[in-house]
Parts: C-alpha cells; sequence; structure tokens
C-alpha cells in the first residue's frame, strides 16, 4: 500500500465524517422547532456509511479501496412529538403541534464520536506524511 492510499483512505474517512458533523449541527439546530402536522415535522438526518472493499465501489469522489464514502442519508426513525397547545400559531385544526422529537444529548454524543474519528484520520494523515518525509531523508543521507 503506498503511501498516497493511507492519505487517501483518511481523506474519505475525513469527508464523511465531515458530513456526519454536519448533519449532527443540523439535527441540533432543528431541535426546537415546530411544524403545523407530523408530516411537515422536523426529523434528525443520518450518514449511511459504506465501506469500499472493491474497486467496483470506488469512484471519483471516494477512489480508494479500503476507505468510505456515505452511501445515502436517512431519516431517524424516531417519532416527532405531538404537543397540545391550541393558542400556538402553528397549531393545526385540532390544537395540536409536533416538534422535531430530536434528543439534544443524543447529538452531542453523536457530535463527540463524529469528532473524534474526525481527529483519527487527521492524525493517520500526518503520521503518514511524517513516516514519508523520514524516508525520503534516508535516501538522501
Amino acid at each position: 500500500m503506498s503511501f498516497t492510499n493511507i492519505i487517501g483512505i483518511a481523506g474519505t474517512a475525513l469527508n464523511a465524517q465531515l458530513l456526519r458533523l454536519n448533519l449532527t449541527s443540523s439535527n441540533i439546530a432543528n431541535a426546537s422547532t415546530v411544524a403545523s402536522s407530523e408530516k411537515e415535522a422536523f426529523r434528525a438526518k443520518r450518514p449511511v456509511f459504506q465501506a469500499l472493499l472493491a474497486q467496483e465501489q470506488t469512484n471519483a469522489g471516494a477512489q480508494y479501496v479500503g476507505g468510505v464514502k456515505v452511501d445515502r442519508v436517512v431519516n431517524d426513525g424516531v417519532n416527532v412529538q405531538r404537543l397540545y397547545e391550541p393558542g400556538h400559531p402553528q397549531a393545526d385544526a385540532n390544537g395540536y403541534i409536533y416538534g422535531s422529537g430530536v434528543n439534544e444529548m443524543s447529538e452531542m454524543v453523536e457530535m463527540m464520536s463524529a469528532s473524534r474519528s474526525y481527529q483519527n484520520n487527521v492524525e493517520v494523515a500526518n503520521t503518514a506524511r511524517e513516516l514519508m518525509m523520514k524516508t525520503i531523508d534516508l535516501m538522501k543521507g
């Protein structure tokens, strides 16, 4: 495995974790939103990752076997909150509003996990770069 493959694989993981962080921040931002119907209520988004185990799975955005790519983004299966607030401007005909159902504590755990994964992959890329530089220094002398 070449150094470019190592850095490329780490790069695919960085892209995946960056999307995960973006989705988590969107989930936290929409945690307090309400809607007039259950269908319109915000649902937390989750990335679905796919390991790139064969050359046929790779593409221009994730071109390294051994890396990871985001297969799709799905809605979290958590039910929205139905709250009786007849005076609310967004209440339906029966006086209900529908909250997002986003659990902010779970989102913080998700954010910390994604952040650590991102940091770990930055460290992989830095270590590969340092080893490459040391190899070049050995070849010079």
